[in-house]
C-alpha cells in the first residue's frame, strides 16, 4: 500500500525539497500549507491543505492515514503579520494533531543550539517544541541546522548581494563567529530518510564546511568577482545598514536578535557533517546568479501566488 507523507510548506524552500525526493521514492505526498495559489512544479501531484491551527479537529482529519508528517513550518522573526509564538502554538497544534491522526513519525526541523533559557525568541522557541514532541510521545527525528542554502535562499543569496552591490560589507564586531551551511537538497535527504526510521534521534543537520562570518563573506565575494573590502562595525551600525536595505525593498533584511545569535556561535556546532555539498563548490556552480537579485522575506510572506525565485 502507498504510504502517504505529508509536508508543511510542499511550494516553499526545504519543503518543496523534501516533496521532490518523497516523490521520487514513489510516496503519495499531501502538504499543509498557507500558499495555495502559490506557484509549484508539483501540478497535481500533491495535494494542498489548510493548516487549519483555528480548527483542531479539520488538522487532525487532513492528517488521518499519514505515516510520516515533515515540518518545516518556522517564522524568521517577529512582525505585525506573524510573531515566533503563534509559530510555537500552531506547531505545538500540530503535534497534537499528528498524535490524534496516528501518524507513525514525525521529523521536525529545528535550530542548532536550542535552549529555553537563551533571550532569542528563536532559540528558545524551537527548545520549547523539541521537548513538546519528545514528551508527546510520537516517533521523531529532530534535526539541527544552522544556515540553509540553495537555490531558493535567503541569507547566502543576500550576503552575495551585499557584496555586489555595497561599496563594503560590513560584519558585526570581529566577524570570527562560526556557522555550518547544509544544502537544502543534503537537508531534505537526511528528513527523508529519517522518515524511514522509528528510532529517536536528534540529529545537528550541518555541512562539511565551517566559516567565521568574515571568510564566508570574503569566500563569497571571491566566488562571484566582487571582492569588497570587510569592515568590521559595532553590531548596532551594521544592524543599521541591514534595516537601510530592508527599508528600500519593504523587508527585514536582518534582525538584532539574528546579529545576537550569530555573535553568540550559535550556529556553529562541533558535530560530523550530515551532508556533503561543500558551499564553496554550489557557490562556484552558480556564480553567475548567485546575489544578482535581492530575496525578500516579507514579499514571500505576503504574495502566496508567486514561486519563490531561484537565485
Amino acid at each position: 500500500m502507498q504510504e502517504i507523507h505529508a509536508v508543511t510548506g510542499a511550494f516553499g524552500f526545504s519543503g518543496k525539497y523534501i516533496t521532490q525526493r518523497l516523490l521520487a521514492e514513489g510516496h503519495k505526498v499531501i502538504t499543509l500549507t498557507n500558499s495555495f495559489q502559490r506557484k509549484n512544479s508539483f501540478g497535481d501531484k500533491v495535494r494542498a491543505f489548510p493548516f487549519h491551527f483555528d480548527a483542531p479537529e479539520q488538522l487532525t482529519e487532513s492528517l488521518r492515514g499519514v505515516s510520516v508528517l515533515y515540518i518545516t513550518y518556522w517564522v524568521r522573526f517577529n512582525h505585525c503579520l506573524f510573531k515566533h509564538e503563534d509559530a510555537v502554538q500552531n506547531t505545538l497544534a500540530l503535534f497534537k494533531a499528528a498524535k490524534a491522526a496516528g501518524v507513525q513519525r514525525v521529523v521536525y526541523v529545528s535550530i542548532t543550539n536550542p535552549s529555553e533559557d537563551s533571550p532569542l525568541e528563536y532559540f528558545s522557541g524551537k527548545a520549547r517544541l523539541e521537548r513538546a514532541l519528545i514528551e508527546s510521545g510520537l516517533s521523531y527525528a529532530i534535526l539541527r541546522p544552522a544556515v540553509i542554502f540553495g537555490k531558493e535562499d535567503i541569507l547566502v543569496n543576500n550576503i552575495a548581494w551585499a557584496l555586489r552591490h555595497l561599496p563594503a560589507f560590513p560584519v558585526f564586531g570581529d566577524g570570527r563567529y562560526r556557522l555550518r551551511p547544509i544544502y537544502v537538497d543534503d537537508l531534505a535527504a537526511l528528513a527523508v530518510q529519517q522518515g524511514k526510521e522509528r528510532e529517536n534521534r536528534i540529529i545537528d543537520a550541518v555541512g562539511p564546511e565551517t566559516f567565521t562570518y568574515r571568510e564566508l563573506a570574503e569566500t563569497l565575494g571571491r566566488i562571484v568577482g566582487s571582492q569588497r573590502p570587510v569592515v568590521a562595525v559595532p553590531p548596532a551600525l551594521g544592524h543599521a545598514v541591514g534595516w537601510a536595505v530592508g527599508k528600500v525593498f519593504g523587508d527585514v533584511m536582518i534582525t538584532r536578535e539574528e546579529i545576537k545569535g550569530l555573535m553568540d556561535n550559535l550556529l556553529d556546532v562541533d558535530s560530523p557533517a550530515a551532508g556533503p555539498t561543500k558551499l564553496t563548490d554550489w557557490a562556484a556552480a552558480n556564480a553567475a546568479t548567485l546575489g544578482l537579485r535581492y530575496t525578500s522575506e516579507l514579499a514571500r510572506r505576503t504574495d502566496r501566488a508567486t514561486a519563490y525565485q531561484s537565485n
